[in-house]
């Protein structure tokens, strides 16, 4: 299989790992390393993927860099045909048995809607429950986040994905991104029981953008978990923006690793890698799932 190279930050300096993790650094490993996390360790990825359902797209490549993974959250899902196909090609590789979610109803313009969704493998990864779309899809926003309630051995947490709008300028950008503090209280005044709440997907601005800080000012704590130094996008000569990230609660989220990163799979040719897969890479977080603290 062709060696891809795996993005890492380091985030904690302290813990025994089985994988390279580097700072901004990027070394070439077999995506076969990330099968090899510890028992305990488990792997959630958020991935644009371009227009699943309604663009050509080479499904075997695709399930093959995301199969390691143990949950992938989906931004860009044009219909359920889309979802289903990838996780029939899951199925059809993969040891595991996988499975999917996905949200009721695509959001977006009149003209162009999205779904989300997530593949997940049913035997390491249980779905609890839909959490429904950020002010049950009435907003100003153009895609209203969706969020999702997972179960992965002893740890509960709810995946919460987001496509914010491209639109014609970065001001647009802005003033959806400075919303995402309040699709944080939303999703996390839902159940007061569960505090483990990731934002993840396709920000279209990276992580240090002024339009975050009202949610790195939150008594929660939240922060970002993929160093903005990553470039997540594929121009048509490689790796061109920070845009994907996962948001969470350093209060609450003590079940993340402090390990992170991104998988790419543009190296060798970025244009043919746009074509059949996505303009974007996955990023993933890295999380011990033998407690849970809630």
């Amino acid at each position: 299989m062709r060696k891809d190279l795996l993005n890492y930050n380091l985030l904690k300096k302290e813990r025994k790992l089985s994988l390279i993790i580097v700072f901004i650094l990027f070394f070439t490993l077999s995506i076969s390393s990330l099968a090899s996390n510890s028992t305990n360790e488990r792997y959630i990825a958020s991935f644009n993927i371009l227009r699943l359902g309604a663009s050509e797209k080479d499904m075997v490549q695709t399930a093959k860099l995301l199969q390691s993974f143990d949950l992938v959250g989906l931004v860009e899902v044009i219909n359920k045909e889309g979802i289903e196909d990838l996780v029939d090609e899951l199925n059809r590789q993969s040891p595991n048995t996988w499975d999917y979610h996905i949200s009721p109803f695509g959001v977006g313009s009149s003209k162009y809607k999205e779904y989300f969704g997530y593949v997940y493998k049913k035997d390491k990864v249980k779905f609890v429950k839909s959490e429904g779309f950020y002010k049950n899809g009435k907003s100003s926003l153009l895609r209203e986040p969706y969020g999702a309630t997972f179960k992965i051995d002893n740890f509960d947490f709810t995946l919460v994905l987001v496509h914010t709008i491209y639109g014609n300028n970065e001001s647009q950008r802005k003033a959806e991104n400075f919303k995402m503090v309040d699709v944080y209280d939303y999703f996390q005044d839902k159940d007061k029981k569960e505090n483990d709440i990731f934002i993840a997907g396709d920000f279209n601005l990276y992580a240090l953008d002024e339009s975050f800080r009202p949610m790195y000012k939150h008594k929660d704590k939240i922060t970002y978990a993929i160093d903005p130094a990553i470039k997540t996008t594929i121009g048509s000569k490689g790796r061109a923006n920070s845009y994907d990230n996962f948001f969470f609660s350093q209060k609450y989220t003590t079940e993340f690793t402090g390990s992170s990163g991104a998988l790419d799979f543009s190296e060798k040719d970025p244009q043919l890698m746009r074509k059949i897969i996505s303009d974007h890479i996955p990023v993933f977080i890295v999380v011990e799932t033998s407690k849970d603290d809630d």
